[in-house]
């Protein structure tokens, strides 16, 4: 069996915490925008939290930007402030801290501060809004935060970010990942009580975590070595929610924030829906922050069995709906399963395999050849400003996930739509069902 040779670094998660209306959506947007070596960001998951994946002189991390949902008084603003930086402080592997150079120091930045202060790991403070010099004389005042150097930028126009990421990437740690036996990681994740634990226990048959009907109830993400159909892997249950006294729970955040670490770091990852409660927006975000990690997915629906009124058609309309949420990557399994009666769960694991064995897939350059040329000759690419492209030959690149080059005289002139089409005919010649392929068209 192929060794699984992800990265064995792991990526950092870096968490934007303040107060509302510092910019720190503005700030994140424009750290996901700025750069091509930005990977990619997926927003809105639960309330307007934003997740992205970011790069800065070749070191890549999780971008978290925790605000721009918190309603009501002052009194439920600081409450929630509070439960935010707490759950930073202990998911996060580095903290910038944003404050307003026009508004100055309030007395919500100094319980920020107080909070930071305590904290063993690194914390940037970033003093936002800083647009002339007047501003840049102001921000000293920020040293009465009592935590050190800050850095002053404009998110508005992105002066000063550059000094700050540079920072940034000098404190991150880095995180080795143990992994000790080399095994296919497959991770079970999804929305709170969708049934992800009752999954495993299904599986492995004992009661290897304590389940019930209270969303939560996960303390962290757990290991299983598994042996099914000849092959071994590591099943790993990422509910990610870990109850602390001293933190008021925020159970959808921790959720996320544990499926941002277990989907970098799995092949495979098995998305469990809720068919009760149906695929909806949080799920779609762990859907496209799996497929943006180029990770292979299985979609299992849970509970099909609470599903009532079932005609004939319900579960064509079900997988239907689910193919449109996620346009263009439809080339996904959907498996219906109910945990508690073991309904299809072996087959839930049988296809988990079959895509982890289309990711590992690695392709002769010569049958590429044979295959795709004659393709393109058939179906070239369109004429693009009178130009025509001539590709001449192909090759997979040597990645762990399916990425494929064409070379040609013209790569410029390839739109995104003859894109689709070549990825569309490596999946039917292939079969690369249930994993993103990414196909790059080069300069020869």
């Amino acid at each position: 069996m192929q060794k699984n040779i992800e990265s064995s670094t792991m990526s950092n998660i870096v968490a934007i915490v303040g107060r509302p209306n510092v910019g720190k959506s503005t700030f994140f947007n424009r750290l996901i925008k700025r750069r091509e070596a930005i990977v990619d960001a997926v927003s809105g998951v639960t309330r307007d939290r934003h997740y992205g994946k970011s790069d800065w002189n070749g070191r890549e991390f999780s971008l978290i930007d925790t605000g721009g949902y918190v309603v009501g008084s002052d009194d439920i603003f600081e409450e929630e402030i509070d439960k935010q930086v707490e759950l930073a402080i202990d998911e996060a592997d580095a903290i910038i801290f944003m404050v307003d150079a026009e508004s100055g120091i309030t007395g919500m930045d100094e319980d920020v501060a107080k909070l930071l202060r305590k904290v063993k790991k690194p914390v940037l403070l970033a003093v936002n809004k800083v647009d002339n010099a007047k501003r840049e004389a102001d921000a000293v005042e920020f040293y009465n935060l009592g935590l050190g150097e800050y850095y002053t930028i404009a998110s508005i126009n992105g002066s000063g970010t550059g000094e700050l990421l540079d920072a940034l990437v000098e404190v991150l740690p880095e995180k080795e990942e143990v992994i000790d036996d080399n095994l296919p990681r497959f991770a079970v994740v999804g929305r709170p009580n969708a049934g992800k634990s009752s999954f495993i226990n299904a599986l492995i048959g004992e009661d290897r975590y304590i389940v019930t009907n209270i969303a939560g109830t996960t303390r962290d993400a757990i290991d299983t070595k598994y042996n099914r159909f000849g092959f071994e892997f590591n099943l790993v249950d990422t509910a990610g929610i870990r109850r602390k006294s001293k933190v008021k729970e925020d159970l959808e955040f921790y959720s996320v924030m544990r499926s941002v670490r277990a989907i970098e770091h799995s092949d495979v990852c098995l998305l469990v829906v809720d068919a009760t409660r149906g695929f909806d927006a949080q799920v779609q975000n762990i859907f496209w922050l799996a497929e943006r990690n180029r990770k292979g997915i299985v979609i299992l629906v849970n509970k099909w069995d609470l599903v009532e009124n079932k005609q004939s058609n319900t579960l064509k309309d079900f997988e239907k709906h689910i193919k449109k949420q996620i346009e263009p990557f439809t080339d996904v399994p959907i498996v219906f399963i109910s945990a508690l009666t073991k309904q299809r769960i072996y087959k839930a694991i049988e296809t988990a395999v079959e895509v982890y064995k289309n990711r590992s897939k690695k392709i002769k350059t010569s049958v590429m050849n044979d295959t795709m040329l004659p393709i393109v000759e058939h179906y070239p690419p369109p004429a693009y400003k009178g130009k025509y492209v001539k590709i001449k030959y192909c090759m997979q690149l040597p990645t762990p996930q399916p990425q494929f080059a064409f070379f040609c005289n013209l790569p410029q002139y390839v739109r995104d739509p003859y894109k689709r089409y070549i990825e569309n005919q490596l999946r039917k010649e292939f079969d690369f069902n249930g994993v993103p392929v990414s196909v790059y068209f080069r300069k020869k």
